[in-house]
């Protein structure tokens, strides 16, 4: 019983004295993650390098916010002023990836950043706040379709739980994902820019 005694002491003190491995296996462990990071970091350095031909965000003045960088003036062709509102919501933007390609992330002019958004939507189009981040315009001529969705480059949600608006920019056919804070209001989106493309191309024909 007594050498049980000793020998559990024995090994309590090991555990207990044994410094120098664990301040070595922890200090391996933060390199690692350092070095992940870093990787991360360079990848997105090189994504955003190869999408430096995507052009500037479309912006211009609101009323809630500073669109128009600072007092600088709109891009051609945006409307001086936003419309009355068809619809609005508080909610959270969750990334932009090339049309169709879920995985494929856009970095460029920070439409890689994710943050809180507050979308309006009128009859000149869509307008894109992001506290803390870069906010944009998409005028009803560059939008495309509206869908719900469950995925969009690292985040995936139930089914149903993201709203992805379709949009041209330049050439490039761009998916933008947001998600309310009351999901059931993603339905009505669908619909409305749906109708608003749709009405839009039938002026354009006429």
């Amino acid at each position: 019983m007594t050498s049980l005694i000793v020998l559990a002491a024995g090994e309590k003190s090991a555990e207990v004295t044994n410094w120098a491995g664990r301040i070595g296996w922890v200090a391996g462990l933060l390199l690692f993650i350092a070095l992940v990071y870093w990787l991360m970091r360079q990848g997105w350095k090189w994504r955003g390098s190869l999408q430096s031909d995507l052009p500037e965000l479309p912006a211009r003045p609101s009323p809630t916010t500073t669109l128009n960088r600072d007092g600088k003036p709109p891009l051609p062709g945006m409307p001086e002023s936003p419309g009355e509102a068809t619809l609005s919501m508080s909610g959270r933007y969750h990334g932009s990836t090339t049309a169709g390609q879920w995985l494929d992330r856009i970095v460029a002019h920070g439409l890689g950043t994710r943050s809180r958004v507050e979308l309006t939507l009128t009859e000149s189009g869509l307008d894109v706040v992001r506290p803390g981040a870069q906010d944009f315009f998409v005028p009803t001529a560059a939008l495309r379709e509206a869908r719900l969705d469950k995925a969009i480059a690292g985040k995936v949600l139930a089914e149903g739980g993201l709203l992805i608006v379709t949009w041209v920019h330049g050439d490039k056919l761009i998916d933008s994902g947001f998600r309310s804070d009351h999901a059931a209001e993603h339905a009505a989106w669908v619909g409305a820019i749906n109708n608003l493309n749709q009405n839009s191309t039938t002026e354009g024909a006429r």
